[in-house]
């Protein structure tokens, strides 16, 4: 009998993986909030700043598929210490750039190692975690990703902030000072508290990752499960991109502190993602996705209203119906297939932060050409054309209908 049947599984308490999982997506938009602060120091557009966002989401997008296969050849707990080591790096190579293209540079390469940690995370819970435990410990790692994800922008702002009078005009390298400090932290607490993988089984067969590959890529509910995914991830990088800009300028005039606190709308993420599950256990996973998407629309139609106050809680709703959409997208890609979950997770990792890197790209040139409402207008069409998409694609997958 192999020793993972024998050994039971002592995965810890899922605090575990919600404290990684927010730890390693302090990362991915830490320097959101300070895109007016880069675009002066650096010396390009405000919209050229917006590079540093896609470049990651880009190199997520790019490397995802492929850290899922790595992952299951090498390892669960060694491969999460060590990306968090690696993240080191770029982090302080950021500390010393002194152009966009180094900095992008530096942007890049976190981009690349950050799934090693999101994929594993997700994969381990899997693995060793029993019944009702494996939706618990995959809700906290989510739960912490979206806190790491507000905390990100809302730290680098506040740190920034607060270091302006000592560091001058460069005072945006402290961001990734704090990254430094946060991702040692990190591969800290998962050497220290996550328990070794008892249930992992290497798998390194190339050709049957290629099979499944394949097969994958033939099913239209997964595909179209993919371009929704595209498209949600391309509406928050839009519109919480350029909405600093908007909010930086007059009439407004929000510092980094201020923008980045902005981005605590982000943390109804907590309490939505759960709502969201059980509307898809009701409704199924179309008709959830739906009614993420009409709040969305009724979000962004807010924000082009005037005062401030309204326009945050539009950014609040639409945030919040993107995370019902995510939820539904999530639940649809399990549910279209029925073997290599997670290379089909990857695809949809893929597909997902693409559409970010597209939105830094797509969404400057429509804020560049109609200011805010060039942006908003950006994500509303993206999200009805998600919608007829998903809509027309999750026909064909009898397992979505029902949660």
């Amino acid at each position: 009998m192999p020793p993972s049947v024998q050994t039971p599984s002592r995965p810890g308490s899922p605090l575990v993986l919600a404290l990684i999982g927010a730890l390693v997506f302090l990362n991915v938009y830490a320097p959101q909030s300070l895109l007016p602060l880069l675009a002066n120091d650096l010396g390009v557009s405000p919209v050229q700043a917006g590079s540093v966002v896609g470049v990651t989401t880009l190199a997520i997008a790019i490397v995802s598929p492929l850290s899922g296969v790595l992952a299951d050849a090498l390892g669960r707990k060694r491969v999460i210490v060590a990306a968090f080591l690696l993240l080191l790096l770029p982090a302080l190579l950021a500390t010393q750039a002194h152009t966009l293209a180094q900095l992008n540079l530096a942007r890049f390469l976190q981009g690349l190692i950050i799934p090693l940690v999101m994929v594993t995370c997700t994969a381990y819970a899997a693995e060793e975690y029993r019944g009702v435990q494996v939706a618990r410990a995959i809700t906290a790692y989510v739960t912490g990703t979206v806190l790491g994800g507000f905390g990100g922008r809302f730290l680098s702002g506040l740190v920034v902030e607060h270091g302006a009078a000592a560091h001058g005009s460069g005072n945006w390298r402290l961001a990734f000072w704090l990254l430094v400090g946060s991702n040692l932290l990190g591969a800290i607490l998962a050497l220290a508290l996550l328990p070794p993988a008892r249930r992992f089984v290497p798998a390194r067969d190339l050709r049957a990752v290629l099979g499944d590959l394949r097969l994958h890529l033939h099913n239209r509910p997964l595909l179209g499960t993919l371009a929704v995914g595209f498209v949600l991830l391309f509406t928050l990088v839009s519109a919480f991109t350029y909405v600093v800009l908007y909010l930086a300028a007059p009439p407004y005039r929000l510092g980094s502190g201020a923008l980045g606190g902005v981005f605590a709308v982000y943390l109804l993420g907590v309490v939505i993602t759960p709502l969201a599950s059980r509307l898809m256990g009701r409704f199924g996973a179309p008709r959830t996705f739906t009614v993420g998407v009409a709040a969305s629309l009724l979000g962004f139609g807010l924000t082009l209203c005037s005062p401030l106050p309204v326009i945050v809680a539009g950014l609040a709703l639409a945030s919040s119906g993107v995370f019902v959409g995510q939820a539904a997208a999530l639940s649809a890609v399990q549910a279209s297939v029925e073997r290599a979950r997670s290379l089909a997770s990857g695809l949809y990792s893929m597909a997902y932060y693409a559409g970010g890197a597209a939105a830094t790209v797509v969404g400057g040139l429509a804020y560049t050409h109609a200011g805010w409402p060039g942006a908003v207008a950006c994500s509303v069409v993206a999200l009805l054309l998600s919608l007829a998409v998903g809509l027309w694609t999750w026909r064909s997958g009898p397992g979505l209908e029902r949660g």
